[in-house]
C-alpha cells in the first residue's frame, strides 16, 4: 500500500517507521515546506499536521480522490464543510481525536459507565488530561470525546475548563457542565482520567499513554481498512466496536 503522510513531525516520523515495518511505502513526506506533489500516487493519506493545515491536507485528498485519515485536532469548527466535500467527491474519511486501539476501547468503557452513573445524582463527573508540553490545543481531543460520551448517555449537556467555586455547586447550569483539567508537562505522550465522585467516596476511570506507538499503529490500522471504501466512517467501524 501506498502513503502519503501529510505532516511529518514526531508522529508522522513514528507513523513512517510502522508503515514500512508493515510492508507499506511512503509516497509523500509533506510538510509546510513542500507542496502535495505524489499524492496522487498514494492509496491513502495520513494526515497528523497542526490545526491550520489539516482542512487543506483533508480537502486536497478529496480532490485527488485519495482516501484520509486525520489523527489532527482543533480545527473541528470546520468538520461540517470537509464532511460536505468529503459527499461532493465521493471521498472516504476518518477523523479520530485519538487513533489508539487501548483509547478507543476506553472510548466504550466511559460511555457504558456514564449510561451507569446517569442514575446516581449523587457524583458529580469530572476529567482531567496530562500531554507534553509541545501540545497545541487544550482540553485535548481525547477529552473532548471523552466528555461528549458523557453527555450522550446523561444530563449533562456541555464542558468546560473553568473550574466551579465550591459555593456555585448547586447552581442547576455548572451541575450540568463537566470540568476537564488541562495539564501540560513534560514529554507525557497523554493520560486521561474521568472520575465521579460523591461526598462517601469516588470511582475512576484512567488511560494511560507509555508511548506514540499506540496512536500511530492504530492509525495504520485504519489507513490499511478504509482502502476501497467510500463514506465517513469511525475507529469503531475499523474495530467493530459497532
Amino acid at each position: 500500500m501506498k502513503i502519503a503522510l501529510l505532516g511529518y513531525g514526531k508522529m508522522g516520523q513514528v507513523i513512517e517507521r510502522i508503515a514500512l515495518e508493515r510492508g507499506h511505502e511512503i509516497v509523500l513526506k509533506k510538510d509546510e515546506n513542500n507542496t502535495f506533489d505524489g499524492l496522487s500516487n498514494a492509496d491513502v493519506a495520513i494526515d497528523f499536521s497542526v490545526p491550520t493545515a489539516a482542512v487543506s491536507n483533508i480537502s486536497n485528498c478529496f480532490q485527488a480522490n485519495v482516501p484520509v485519515i486525520s489523527g489532527t485536532t482543533g480545527w473541528l469548527e470546520n468538520y461540517d464543510e470537509v464532511a460536505a466535500l468529503c459527499h461532493e467527491k465521493k471521498g472516504a474519511f476518518i477523523s479520530s481525536s485519538n487513533f489508539s486501539l487501548g483509547v478507543n476501547i476506553f472510548f466504550e468503557v466511559n460511555e457504558y459507565l456514564a449510561k451507569i452513573m446517569s442514575k446516581f445524582d449523587s457524583y458529580k463527573v469530572s476529567m482531567e488530561e496530562i500531554h507534553h508540553t509541545q501540545k497545541l490545543d487544550a482540553p485535548s481531543g481525547t477529552a473532548i470525546s471523552l466528555a461528549k460520551g458523557v453527555i450522550e448517555n446523561s444530563l449533562y449537556t456541555n464542558w468546560t475548563l473553568e473550574k466551579p467555586e465550591a459555593d456555585e455547586q448547586s447552581d442547576s447550569e455548572l451541575a450540568k457542565q463537566i470540568h476537564i483539567e488541562a495539564k501540560r508537562i513534560g514529554n507525557v505522550p497523554g493520560t486521561h482520567t474521568v472520575t465521579y465522585n460523591s461526598s462517601v467516596d469516588a470511582i475512576e476511570i484512567k488511560h494511560t499513554a507509555h508511548n506514540r506507538e499506540g496512536f500511530a499503529l492504530g492509525a495504520v490500522i485504519a489507513a490499511e481498512w478504509i482502502v476501497g471504501k467510500q463514506g465517513i466512517f469511525t475507529m469503531k467501524d475499523v474495530l467493530e466496536l459497532k
